[in-house]
């Protein structure tokens, strides 16, 4: 029985790599809240973010041991000073965006439909941004590159873009909405949220990434 019980609950069993890939999940979960408290540096955050997850969907849990610490401050020391620079612009366009849109709200008539190019543009620079990011974490490229990979694979399987989006900002939207259920969303991104929407994002494009793949190997 002895025996029984050490097996199952032994880091090579499959409870065993269960729980660890749910402690990585958690403890890079948590890293990310405490990385992106200075908001400019989301975009590296995230990108180390699905660096580790993208590790972990790569690793044979039964031979090596992934270290979520070092892992993401590996993929966020290496990615910070693109990532950090590709948000803030983001970020600063999407703010532009948004203080235009109220404008021409605002005003009406033949001014008012200016917002619908706007909302183009930014559905364009959204798109670019959920695939560049874990883009990013998985290849050594200059942003010019970079960019240009991002749209090759959202055009490869343009449906993975809508799953992807569905999973990041449906739970966000009614975190932000409902009230009443607040306090459950608060825990369940505290915890793990941002992690699981890392992980499955890993997944999605893992496919479409792995025959160009070296920097995670």
């Amino acid at each position: 029985m002895l025996d029984l019980q050490n097996g199952f609950f032994s880091n090579n069993s499959k409870f065993g790599r269960i729980m660890t890939k749910i402690d990585i999940v958690v403890c890079t979960n948590l890293m990310f809240i405490v990385f992106s408290l200075p908001v400019i540096t989301i975009g590296a955050s995230w990108t180390a973010l699905c660096y580790v997850m993208m590790k972990m969907l790569r690793t044979d849990m039964t031979e090596d041991q992934i270290h979520p610490w070092k892992l993401f401050w590996i993929g966020f020391k290496t990615n910070f000073k693109q990532a950090t620079i590709i948000w803030i612009v983001s970020l600063a366009i999407i703010v532009i965006g948004i203080v235009d849109v109220r404008i021409c709200q605002q005003a009406g008539g033949v001014i008012g439909g200016f917002r619908y190019p706007i909302y183009i543009i930014g559905f364009l620079l959204v798109s670019f941004l959920i695939y560049l990011f874990p883009t990013m974490a998985a290849f050594d490229d200059t942003v010019s590159n970079l960019v240009r990979n991002s749209f090759y694979f959202i055009m490869h399987r343009p449906w993975k873009l809508l799953i992807i989006a569905f999973v990041l900002f449906f739970p966000l939207y009614h975190a932000y909405t409902d009230l009443f259920l607040q306090p459950m969303y608060a825990f369940f991104y505290a915890f793990f949220g941002f992690g699981l929407t890392a992980l499955l994002t890993a997944w999605l494009l893992l496919t479409d990434f792995k025959p160009y793949l070296k920097r995670l190997k």
